[in-house]
């Protein structure tokens, strides 16, 4: 095992600038996970790492060792990848053998490491079977065996669950979290789901146009995103953006007006006119119902009118989705199951206010609450 260290790694493809900036170190035995949309340079930095693309500049240690001239089969990593790559024509116990027999580990070494690695990932009743007579998910587990068997200083996979269905994803991911728990080897993980991203991660990377937006614990970053782009993006359903003007009366939204708290007036220079984007999470938006008991909440509360769109009842909650009257600003509202709404509908919503970001409305950044309290 061993820490991974980037240090201003940039990759460039012809005039193309892939990645850019980016700079982070990995603890020896910690799981992170590198997530953003399609196109950010996640799987980029992956194969950096691997040794499968070379850095345009910067320096790459694994370890303390200088990694930027080591070949590929030299950097003692192993990856999975989202295709699983398995030899058809070998057996399960064959295909989680054969990095150990490239190495002419020893016989009765390489056996005693299948049995413990199928054992582990519950493959033991498969090991004469051949990839095709395998389940998404089964193939997907003889991967992550070929890996372990090897006894990498690092992990690195490549969006390794996105081809199962969704039951089988999570219970593949709960398998994988535990395995690192038990195995604890260094895990570079890349993924466009944020859920992934949440629950596996203990530290996340959010990328974006080849650049590093933040980094930290996935409850710290959802609870204070550093731009609106990272705000946006972790999170189900996502936060809501609310463009918005300054009165000297309030934060005008689509012609209706919300209270400023007066910490946020404390904490910014505000102009009649400035424009902002205003974010606020699902879970922190109720609608104004005297049996929801929102008059007992002590928080600074806010309030907007909005027509239900759409409403997808999903057992224990239900998400809406509802405009502003007049204007195209969609929002997001979770409530309670048994709480009957339907389209056409007209509610009236309170804002916890305490929950309240800012966004400069043109570069995106976070003005409230101030970065330097994250």
């Amino acid at each position: 095992m061993a820490k991974v260290r980037l240090e201003d790694i940039k990759r460039r493809f012809n005039n193309v600038t892939a990645v850019e900036d980016i700079s982070f170190e990995i603890p020896d035995g910690e799981f992170w996970v590198l997530v953003g949309p399609s196109g950010c340079g996640k799987s980029t930095i992956l194969r950096t790492i691997a040794g499968l693309e070379t850095a345009t500049s910067g320096k790459l240690f694994i370890g303390d060792r200088l990694m930027n001239n080591i070949p590929a089969r030299q950097r003692d990593v192993a990856m999975v990848f989202q295709n699983y790559a398995l030899y058809p024509h070998m057996t399960v116990a064959q295909n989680i053998a054969f990095g150990l027999q490239m190495r002419k580990v020893d016989a009765t070494i390489i056996q005693e490491r299948v049995v413990n690695v199928a054992r582990s990932l519950s493959l033991e009743h498969l090991l004469d079977r051949k990839p095709k007579q395998l389940s998404g998910g089964q193939q997907q587990r003889v991967a992550l065996g070929r890996a372990i068997a090897r006894e990498p200083q690092v992990f690195l996979l490549d969006e390794p669950l996105s081809n199962l269905d969704a039951q089988l994803r999570d219970d593949t991911r709960a398998e994988l979290k535990q395995l690192h728990q038990e195995l604890g080897i260094t895990t570079v993980y890349v993924t466009h789901d944020q859920v992934e991203a949440m629950t596996l991660a203990d530290k996340i990377v959010v990328l974006n146009r080849g650049r590093i937006q933040q980094i930290g614990e996935p409850q710290s970053i959802y609870a204070r995103p550093a731009n609106q782009m990272v705000a946006t993006f972790l999170g189900n359903p996502p936060m809501n953006i609310l463009p918005a003007k300054y009165t000297n009366d309030g934060f005008d939204v689509g012609e209706q007006l919300i209270e400023i708290p007066a910490i946020v007036r404390e904490n910014l220079q505000l102009h009649p006119g400035q424009s902002f984007d205003l974010g606020i999470r699902p879970e922190h938006i109720y609608i104004n119902e005297p049996q929801l008991a929102c008059q007992e909440r002590q928080e600074e509360l806010g309030d907007l009118v909005v027509d239900v769109k759409v409403v997808e009842p999903l057992g224990r909650e239900t998400l809406i989705r509802a405009s502003l009257p007049g204007s195209t600003v969609l929002l997001n509202v979770q409530i309670g199951g048994n709480v009957r709404v339907h389209p056409g509908d007209r509610l009236s919503l309170q804002l916890d206010l305490n929950q309240l970001f800012v966004f400069d409305s043109i570069t995106g950044d976070r003005l409230y609450p101030q970065v330097s309290n994250s």
